[in-house]
């Protein structure tokens, strides 16, 4: 197979339509946004040949006029606390590949995914000055073409970051567009003299492994979500969805791996981002841009089956309801109320029932966010794909993430899976999981 090479033929920058008004010149990141790494995060989507000639100038124009609403993306990392809204623009890349998109697609390299992404820094905090959005064109010797974007965590989570995409397609169009709600300040006061120490990644530093890690897409299909839901079902279990499947099976065959290389049953301590735009009562905007997430915290045990590992996962979710969140929302106590929350699971991973080490993986969930929506006017994406944040190089200490996205009929399940190297291998081997999955399939055939 012909190796994929990408050739950058243009960087400019592209800025609102219309000028950001003064008082809005200075964004302040919120409570929630604090607790995020500042670093960027990544998704690419894939869109087969249009025969269009004008598809670059089109999305460049609709940028500049999305921009003008998503003003904070247009801006520059101005400190820990503010981006700096002053309508230099997103930096915005185009290139072009040597290969036909569907040569791509037919065994895509996961990665050579990092050649049509914005060639940005890698480490979790982002230096003053640096573009809050990078978006990278890359054009296929076939007229295909892939969109890839990196945004600042600090600005966006995977909600906030998909509300964009869909609004610039739109825009696109010439269709309704709908206006984001930029104020999340006002909802979760930020805390001024935030220490370092209380971010997420610090928080659970101690659980961050060594060694080379490496991701590899594994696929559940409709059927074997069926399937799962329902074993799931077998005690009782009401309506399981295919997030709880997904992440109780994999759960259980990751403890499986870990007792391969040990001789060991650890336990498996998970933690899974919630949304908590519908945890409120009334619930808050759907339209939020920010970091409107907090993490559930559960420890699971080899001799659990199925249905335990989806009520354990169910349980721990339920806890941040409305009460946590009117608790976080404090001006005066909002910092203390939420870190006290992040370091009790910590907690729960450091002293647990038994004796052995607890291994942790973190999982989030983009389903339901609607990619395979977001058409520029030349057909729906024919793959959507995302890239782990936070690796700064192979060597440094990282976690075991497990992103979970849609597949395109948006009935399974595509697990993108990034852990030690070793540990991935046997994973991906293992034959009560390979009953369930395909590893790596070609999206073209999903």
């Amino acid at each position: 197979m012909m190796n994929m090479e990408v050739e950058i033929f243009s960087k400019r920058s592209i800025s609102p339509s219309s000028p950001t008004p003064t008082h809005l010149k200075t964004y302040k990141i919120s409570l929630l946004d604090q607790f995020e790494p500042s670093g960027y995060f990544s998704t690419i989507l894939f869109y087969l040949n249009s025969q269009e000639t004008s598809i670059s100038v089109l999305l460049k124009q609709s940028l500049s006029e999305t921009l003008s609403r998503f003003y904070p993306l247009a801006g520059k990392v101005k400190d820990r606390l503010s981006i700096d809204c002053n309508d230099e623009g997103v930096c915005y890349i185009e290139a072009t590949s040597n290969i036909p998109l569907s040569q791509y697609l037919a065994q895509p390299d996961l990665e050579s995914l990092e050649k049509l992404i914005p060639n940005a820094t890698r480490k979790s905090e982002l230096p003053s000055g640096s573009h809050v959005a990078l978006i990278q064109e890359t054009t296929f010797a076939c007229g295909g073409f892939t969109i890839g974007v990196s945004v600042s965590h600090m600005v966006c989570d995977g909600a906030s970051l998909f509300l964009f995409l869909k609004d610039w397609a739109a825009a696109a169009c010439k269709s309704t567009v709908k206006h984001p709600y930029l104020d999340g300040e006002s909802i979760f006061p930020q805390y001024a003299p935030f220490p370092a120490e209380a971010s997420i990644l610090n928080i659970y530093a101690s659980f961050a492994k060594e060694g080379k890690h490496i991701t590899k897409r594994i696929v559940f299909k409709e059927s074997a979500i069926a399937n799962l839901k329902a074993k799931a079902r077998l005690n009782n279990i009401n309506n399981p969805t295919r997030v709880e499947v997904v992440t109780a099976i994999l759960s259980k065959r990751l403890m499986a791996c870990f007792k391969n290389k040990t001789g060991i049953n650890k336990p498996l301590g998970i933690t899974h981002a919630v949304n908590l735009r519908r945890k409120g009562e009334p619930p808050l905007p759907e339209c939020l841009v920010g970091n409107c997430v907090s993490i559930a915290g559960a420890v699971f045990t080899a001799e659990e089956e199925l249905n335990e590992l989806v009520t354990g996962l169910r349980e721990a979710i339920r806890k941040v309801g409305n009460d946590f969140l009117k608790k976080i929302k404090s001006k005066e106590d909002g910092f203390c109320e939420y870190y006290d929350a992040m370091k009790e699971i910590g907690d729960l991973f450091t002293t647990p029932e038994s004796d052995s080490e607890v291994e942790l993986a973190g999982f989030s969930s983009w389903c339901n966010f609607g990619a395979y929506d977001i058409e520029f006017g030349w057909g729906k994406p024919i793959w959507a794909g995302c890239a782990v944040p936070y690796v700064e190089d192979s060597d440094n200490p990282h976690f075991s993430v497990i992103i979970l996205m849609d597949t395109r009929t948006y009935k399974g399940v595509e697990a993108w899976v990034s852990m030690n190297e070793d540990d991935l291998d046997f994973l991906e081997k293992d034959e009560e999981l390979l009953q369930y999955v395909t590893v790596d399939p070609s999206p073209i055939y999903n």
